[in-house]
């Protein structure tokens, strides 16, 4: 009986791998929302990370998470290090780009896995209209997150983030 459990367990193991070798070298998870207030004001808020708590989704998962800024206030070259509990982890933040029509961000996971991978807002609206701001993340799959897409997808893991942080967005942009 013991054989055939250690058999049972090897052979899913085989599987899980096999299924985990299948999976895209890379993964993208998208979200968008519209919001009453122009680009420019949208930007200052992603921008500048010291705003990041208005509105970030994983912010209020840690009130104690530790956060250190570097470089320029905001804008290219402002940075954001972050050390909190297992639902946030650990990682860095760089602005790389940034003009009126999107933001690129340097995004590094230390913990509880490494990853680097790109996040970008685009912003495209007039100050008269709602501005309609699109969040991706983009970034290579490593073995672990091949293997932990077997059982769900990064959009399905990330993705609600994005959509909590776009409505966090919309309140904070659209307040005086």
């Amino acid at each position: 009986m013991l054989k055939l459990i250690a058999a049972v367990v090897v052979l899913a193991v085989v599987i899980i791998l096999i299924l985990a070798a299948t999976k895209p070298a890379t993964f993208h998870v998208e979200r968008s929302a519209a919001i009453a207030a122009p680009p420019e004001k949208i930007a200052t808020f992603v921008t500048d990370f010291h705003h990041w708590d208005a509105w970030s989704p994983w912010a209020r998962l840690d009130p104690a998470m530790q956060v250190t800024y570097s470089g320029p206030d905001s804008g290219t070259g402002a940075i954001y290090h972050w050390k909190g509990n297992s639902k946030v982890g650990e990682g860095e933040m760089e602005i790389l780009s940034a003009t009126p029509e999107k933001t690129n961000i340097r995004l590094d996971f230390i913990k509880p896995f490494a990853g680097k991978n790109t996040a970008t807002f685009y912003y495209s609206g007039s100050p008269a209209g709602p501005t309609s701001v699109r969040w991706t993340m983009d970034g290579p799959s490593s073995f672990m997150t091949k293997v932990m897409m077997v059982f769900t997808s990064m959009d399905k893991m990330i993705g609600p983030d994005f959509e909590r942080g776009l409505t966090n967005l919309k309140s904070a942009a659209e307040h005086p």
